[in-house]
């Protein structure tokens, strides 16, 4: 941030990628943290309010390091008058459960407390044996270095991931035409248990768009079941699948009743502006 920004009575810093970005401060603790690490935390320690979209962290199954700062969970704002006229109906939706991911991202993942954790491929090569096995197609918008015929192998549908999401529009309309989302997530969001939830998971569910999606944690804090299906396993997932493709208007209606009371714009920011201490008019 420039400097001028930080002129300003109350300045907050909004993790939207958790561990990553609290990987720093055991090191720092401790004195054995590098320069550049040393300059993030540094950064970190300017701001005043410290939000996260780890939604688990301080809880006792989560390995986010919450020392130093004190991070206040928050969400993915959704403003749902952008989504609302774009919902397209069930019966004309592709059947096909489909995601938008990248492999894996450019960052190295991070060594926290000595655990190396990684990106999303860890995940997803635990799952290859799901595309045999659901009910429903599963077809992945994917980009970075993929091991295409070990996928194409597996059963899975491929596209580029940029055929899909080249602007705003392209994007929300490839969520809209889908029976459901089925993704994973990162390594390290899973194996941390942060309670991190995907702002692309929500805007599926603004389309009324139900989720089948790796559980970091979140289910604690979210409700499950109806719209939105969490899991760990692969006949979990599969379960998940199965009951989307039976059940698909139901799904449906309790996605759309997900996304307005958990990440509805109006609730999730005027929730954060009560936690940094801000008065509302």
């Amino acid at each position: 941030m420039r400097d001028e920004y930080f002129a300003c009575k109350k300045v907050a810093f909004i993790d939207s990628d958790p561990i990553y970005t609290q990987s720093g401060v055991p090191l720092y603790l401790d004195g054995t943290i590098n320069d550049l690490s040393r300059s993030q935390v540094d950064m970190l320690r300017k701001h005043g309010l410290h939000f996260t979209f780890a939604e688990n962290i301080g809880a006792a199954d989560c390995k986010v390091p919450s020392e130093l700062f004190n991070w206040i969970p928050t969400r993915q704002p959704i403003v749902m008058d952008c989504f609302a006229k774009h919902q397209v109906p069930v019966s004309k939706r592709r059947r096909v459960m489909t995601t938008v991911a990248s492999w894996e991202p450019n960052e190295k993942g991070p060594l926290v407390n000595g655990v190396q954790y990684v990106g999303k491929s860890a995940e997803f090569k635990k799952f290859l044996p799901l595309a045999k096995k659901s009910k429903l197609p599963l077809e992945v918008a994917i980009s970075g270095d993929v091991p295409r015929d070990m996928l194409n192998q597996a059963g899975w549908q491929l596209r580029a991931g940029h055929e899909v999401s080249g602007n705003p529009w392209e994007y929300r309309d490839f969520l809209a035409n889908s029976l459901g989302e089925w993704s994973v997530a990162k390594n390290a969001y899973v194996a941390s248990r942060s309670g991190w939830f995907s702002c692309r998971t929500a805007c599926y569910l603004a389309l009324g768009v139900p989720a089948v999606v790796q559980d970091t944690g979140f289910s604690k804090y979210i409700r499950t079941g109806e719209g939105l299906i969490s899991f760990n396993s692969i006949d979990e997932a599969a379960a998940g699948i199965e009951e989307i493709d039976a059940h698909p208007e139901k799904h449906a209606r309790a996605a759309l009743e997900i996304a307005r009371e958990y990440f509805d714009s109006t609730k999730v920011l005027n929730q954060l502006i009560d936690n940094a201490g801000i008065r509302r008019n």
